[in-house]
């Protein structure tokens, strides 16, 4: 048998290269650091969450590649862009809540669109993840991974749960990003309205700062039941989703303030009402619709609008909001 000596010598000289370099802590690893370090950690990371805030060009790019179940043929590549502005609404220190509202139209005749949320704490106990269906349930971080890391929970247009996870501020490379665990999440609207066999997604989110913005990237695969009814989760294909926010003010921001301005205090009886409903039940149930979200997303914002216009006052529209949101969960368990 012919042996290669300097294939021996490359190799050998790869392992003791290996054996020198120092082995980076895994990301599911728990965190020990010093109290001083820990502070500094914290603290950057909580001005690197503040930075994802402010004016942006968005374009979102979704693209599913790999077929995991035979005979699924992918769908095309879809690429849509936009403005949102970013606004933090809450920041308690250990919480931060960032608020997206996404500008259409034109300058002259804008539209004001609520969009997503994302609430930031800092090693949360629990997190509201999604259970498939149209239910979400508070659920314990494993304790050896609350210290030094950080939740993400994820809210759809209506303040309505959309799914959660944990994880990490790091820099490697010279690049800083959060990564989560893995996370479930109900369809988006863009899948959710073709009616196809998954119903949920399982992937892994990451936040990164660029020298102009940010990107959100997701690692997800489009999930369905198993055909034997034996409640197991199947693979169906592969998708990847990065989101570009890269910072821009040349839109009409202006029409983004008047709309929160208007409406801010509505939606925090909303939020309120969430809250109070996720942790009287331990979580919350509600009906979905594929155009929508929830069964009432779209009642909810047709008030803020009507609050934005003068058509009724916060407080009319926040009664009607949280008696909405009461029969809602009732309706469906939660």
């Amino acid at each position: 048998m012919y042996i290669n000596s300097k294939s021996i010598l490359a190799a050998g000289l790869a392992a003791l290269a290996l054996a020198a370099t120092p082995t980076p802590a895994l990301a599911d690893d728990p965190i020990e650091r010093s109290a001083a370090a820990e502070e500094a950690a914290f603290e950057a990371d909580r001005q690197t969450i503040l930075s994802m805030a402010g004016d942006f060009a968005v374009v979102f790019d979704m693209q599913e590649s790999t077929a995991w179940k035979d005979g699924y043929e992918p769908i095309d590549r879809k690429v849509t862009s936009g403005y949102e502005s970013v606004r933090v609404i809450e920041d308690t220190g250990t919480k931060i809540v960032l608020q997206h509202l996404l500008v259409t139209g034109t300058n002259d005749n804008p539209y004001v669109v609520k969009h997503w949320r994302q609430d930031w704490e800092y090693e949360p106990e629990q997190i509201l993840t999604y259970q498939g269906g149209d239910s979400w349930k508070l659920v314990d971080v494993p304790e050896p991974m609350r210290a030094g890391r950080w939740s993400q929970t994820v809210y759809q247009v209506d303040d309505s749960p959309r799914y959660a996870g944990w994880g990490q501020w790091q820099t490697t490379n010279g690049v800083k990003r959060w990564r989560s665990n893995w996370t479930t999440r109900p369809l988006a609207r863009r899948d959710a309205v073709r009616d196809p066999i998954y119903d949920r997604y399982v992937g892994i989110n990451r936040h990164q700062m660029t020298p102009t913005g940010w990107i959100h990237w997701q690692d997800n695969t489009k999930m369905m039941p198993s055909a034997q009814g034996s409640g197991e989760l199947v693979p169906v294909v592969q998708e990847y989703v990065l989101n570009t926010y890269e910072r821009y003010d040349d839109y009409n921001v202006a029409a983004a303030e008047t709309y929160w301005d208007k409406t801010h205090e509505y939606w925090a009886a909303i939020r309120r009402k969430w809250d109070q409903v996720a942790t009287e039940s331990g979580g919350i149930a509600i009906a979905q619709e594929a155009d929508v979200g929830t069964s009432i997303a779209g009642e909810l914002l047709k008030l803020a609008d009507a609050i934005k216009t003068g058509d009724t006052t916060v407080e009319a529209a926040s009664a009607k909001a949280v008696a909405l949101i009461d029969e809602g969960t009732s309706r469906s368990g939660g």
